[in-house]
C-alpha cells in the first residue's frame, strides 16, 4: 500500500527558548494527545528543537523502518547517556551496526527459549511465598521477580548480598531519566549541579563498580556471583555471550563495550517488564471474564504442572492478554529520531536536523484504529476477529531495525510469569481507577496494592 501524503499542520505556540517544553513537562500523554488529534503529522518544538509528531500508521511504518540509516539517534538527556553509555540505544551508523550484529545473536528466539525455565523458576520462587490475604505493592512485587530473572539469565546468578544495592542503584538511575523527561534538566548542559544528578552518579559508580567485578571475573574463568548459572550451569547466560560474540573482523567488545550493553539489558529487561506485568493485573483484576478465560486456558493447557517454553504458543489467551495490556499502557512511549540531509517522509522532504516522534501511547489509544480504545479487550486480537488492525498501530517494541532486540524475551517472560501466577492465585488490585505517570517507563502514578486470592485447582 502507497504511504499517505504527508501534510504537517502547526501545533500549539511555545514559549521563545522553551518552546513547547513546559506543556510536555505537565502532563506529556495529555500533550501527545492533542497533538494526534490536531493532525496525523504536526510541528512543535522542544526547547529549541524543531520536531514533527506522527500519528499515521502508514508514516509511523516509514519512519520505523528507515531509522536505521536515514536519521540519527536523539542524543537528549544527560542521566540517560550516563546509565547505558555507548550502548546500541544510543549509537549509530557503522558502530551502531557493528554492536547490533554482535549483541542481537545473544537474544535470538533459540537462546530465548532457553530462559524459559529460568523465568518459570524464579516466579514459582517468589510465589511460593504468597498466603491468602497477603497484601503487596504490586509494582514492587513484580520488580523483584523480573529482577531475580534478569540477574539470572544476563550474569547466571542472584548476585547474592550485593542484588539489593545493585537494585537500589538501578532505581536511582532510572529516578534520574525519569526527573530529566519531563522538565527543563532535559536541555540544561551537563555542567549544571542539580541534587538528581549527583545521585545519578552515585548510583551509576555502583553499577560500573559491579561490573567490573563481574566482567573480571568472568574473564578470569570465575563465576563471579553467588549461585548456579541459569538454568543449572554456567556459559548460557548473556554476559558470557557478550564477552565471547566478534565482529566481521574478529574484534571483541571491549571491557567498556560489554559493560554498556549489559547494562542497557538490565535495565530494559526488568523495568519496562515489571512495569507491563503491573498494569496487566490491573487490567485483570477489573475484568472478571477476562481473568475465568485466562483461569479456563493455564488449566486447560498445563494441567496443573508448571508452565514450559513448549508452553508460549499453546497460551494464546494469555498471549492476547499480554499484547492487549501492551497496547493499553506500553512501558515505552515515546520514540524520537533526527532527520539526515535527504530524509523523505510521506512524500515530503524533511528538513535535516527535524525531530521527529512518534507515540506508542497516542497511536495505541487512537479510536480509528481501535474500537472502544479505552476499554480492555484481549478479544480484539483473536484471529478471527472482524476489525482489521492496521500494521504498526500497535508497536510497543518499536520497529525496523531499530527495534527492541529483547521484545521476545519480553513477550515471552510476561506470558509464562503470568500462567504461573494464574495457576494459583487471584490479585485483587486497589486502587480500582489508576493514572499513569511519566518517566522513563509509563507508571501508575499511586501505588497499586495487591491482595492475594488463593484459587481452586481442578
Amino acid at each position: 500500500m502507497e504511504t499517505a501524503p504527508l501534510r504537517p499542520v502547526p501545533g500549539p505556540r511555545g514559549l521563545p527558548w522553551l518552546g513547547n517544553l513546559p506543556a510536555f513537562g505537565k502532563d506529556p500523554l495529555a500533550f501527545l494527545t492533542r497533538l494526534r488529534d490536531a493532525g496525523d503529522a504536526v510541528t512543535w518544538s522542544l526547547g529549541p528543537r524543531r520536531s514533527l509528531f506522527l500519528s499515521h500508521p502508514q508514516h509511523i511504518a516509514e519512519f520505523l523502518g528507515s531509522r536505521g540509516g536515514a536519521y540519527d539517534v536523539l542524543r537528549i538527556g544527560w542521566a540517560m547517556h550516563q546509565l547505558v553509555g555507548e550502548s546500541v540505544l544510543l549509537t549509530a551508523g557503522a558502530e551502531w551496526r557493528r554492536k547490533r550484529g554482535m549483541v542481537q545473536p545473544t537474544v535470538r528466539p533459540r537462546q530465548v527459549r532457553r530462559f524459559a525455565r529460568t523465568m518459570v523458576v524464579s516466579t514459582l520462587a517468589a510465589v511460593g511465598g504468597w498466603r491468602d490475604g497477603d497484601r503487596f505493592d504490586l509494582r514492587r512485587e513484580m520488580t523483584l521477580i523480573t529482577q531475580r530473572i534478569v540477574l539470572r539469565t544476563l550474569f547466571g546468578n542472584d548476585l547474592g548480598d550485593r542484588t539489593q544495592a545493585l537494585g537500589e542503584a538501578m532505581a536511582t538511575a532510572e529516578r534520574a531519566v525519569a526527573t530529566e523527561i519531563r522538565g527543563l534538566p532535559l536541555i540544561l548542559p551537563p555542567w549544571v549541579p542539580l541534587p538528581y544528578r549527583r545521585r545519578h552518579l552515585g548510583a551509576v559508580a555502583t553499577i560500573d563498580a559491579e561490573m567490573r567485578r563481574l566482567i573480571g571475573a568472568r574473564r578470569a574463568g570465575a563465576d563471579g556471583g553467588d549461585g548456579a548459572g541459569a538454568d543449572g550451569g554456567r556459559g548460557g547466560d548473556l554476559l558470557t555471550r557478550l564477552l565471547a560474540a566478534r565482529d566481521e573482523e574478529g574484534r571483541p567488545l571491549s571491557a567498556k563495550e560489554v559493560r554498556d550493553e549489559a547494562v542497557t539489558l538490565w535495565a530494559a529487561g526488568h523495568e519496562t517488564t515489571s512495569t507491563a506485568l503491573t498494569w496487566t493485573w490491573y487490567l485483570l483484576s477489573r475484568s472478571p471474564e477476562a481473568r475465568a478465560r485466562l483461569d479456563d486456558e493455564v488449566d486447560r493447557v498445563l494441567g496443573g504442572r508448571p508452565p514450559t517454553e513448549e508452553d508460549y504458543e499453546r497460551l494464546v489467551w494469555t498471549r492476547q492478554i499480554v499484547k492487549e495490556s501492551l497496547r493499553m499502557y506500553p512501558p515505552v512511549w515515546l520514540v524520537p529520531a533526527v532527520a539526515k540531509e535527504g530524509v523523505v517522509l510521506g512524500g515530503r522532504a524533511i528538513p535535516a536536523g527535524t525531530t521527529v516522534w512518534c507515540s506508542q501511547w497516542t497511536v495505541h489509544r487512537d479510536p480509528r484504529w481501535f474500537r472502544d480504545p479505552q476499554v480492555f479487550r484481549p478479544e480484539r486480537w483473536d484471529a478471527d476477529a472482524p476489525d482489521v488492525i492496521p500494521e504498526h498501530a500497535w508497536f510497543p517494541f518499536g520497529g525496523g531495525s531499530r527495534g527492541c532486540i529483547g521484545a521476545r524475551f519480553a513477550q515471552m517472560e510476561a506470558a509464562l510469569l503470568i500462567a504461573a501466577v494464574a495457576q494459583r492465585f487471584h490479585l485483587d488490585v486497589t486502587p480500582k481507577e489508576a493514572t499513569p505517570r511519566m518517566g522513563m517507563v509509563i507508571q501508575p502514578a499511586v501505588p497499586l496494592v495487591a491482595t492475594v486470592r488463593a484459587r481452586s485447582r481442578p
